[in-house]
């Protein structure tokens, strides 16, 4: 997966949907970076590394459960300058996860093995986010085709603006478990002051 400079925020503490020197580019929101490149570019404060530290060990339970295989989008105020906008720092890492199955399972083969991972209810929603600071949402990419270009497109209308309607990018990161002891050792390495750019 070719991977691109993520850009930085724009003046509104956002990262900017589109190229605007080129704004009809392919190098678009979601941008596809790196696993380290992420955390070396949000993981500059303490509340942000527990955050990044939980999000890690989330996607390790679900590389043990046998999902290793898809990408990720992730968004939220994690990826804005909230401390800014808001006077506060990110709470979580809003995370969907478009996954393949491994061979020989179902969906709810690994669901009833990991029922910890896919939240039934509120309060196993709010679980799963309080042990990793992740608002989680799952999409199988081998569903139908126009159900997955379905769901695609509501989390690109949902993702690509702020609540008060200004436009914003957000990132998407494979899911194959390939560079995630590097990114350990890069949170536990990276300074832990100010805001990232």
């Amino acid at each position: 997966m070719n991977t691109v400079a993520l850009p930085s925020w724009n003046s509104l503490g956002l990262i900017p949907p589109i190229d605007e020197q080129l704004p009809a580019s392919a190098e678009r929101s979601p941008y596809t970076v790196s696993l380290t490149d992420f955390v070396l570019r949000f993981g500059q404060t303490s509340p942000r590394k527990i955050v990044l530290e939980g999000f890690l060990k989330y996607r390790a339970a679900l590389h043990t459960a046998g999902l290793v295989s898809g990408f990720q989008w992730l968004d939220g105020s994690f990826l804005e300058n909230i401390e800014i906008l808001e006077g506060r720092t990110p709470n979580d890492i809003d995370v969907v996860t478009f996954f393949d199955l491994p061979a020989g399972k179902s969906q709810t083969d690994i669901q009833r093995a990991f029922p910890e991972l896919f939240p039934i209810s509120r309060d196993s929603h709010k679980e799963l986010k309080d042990t990793y600071f992740v608002d989680v949402y799952y999409e199988h990419l081998g569903k139908a085709p126009s159900r997955l270009v379905r769901q695609a497109s509501y989390w690109y209308s949902m993702w690509s603006h702020r609540r008060n309607q200004a436009w914003k990018g957000y990132v998407q990161i494979d899911l194959a478990p390939v560079n995630e002891a590097l990114a350990r050792a890069q949170l536990g390495n990276s300074v832990g002051q100010g805001v990232p750019v």
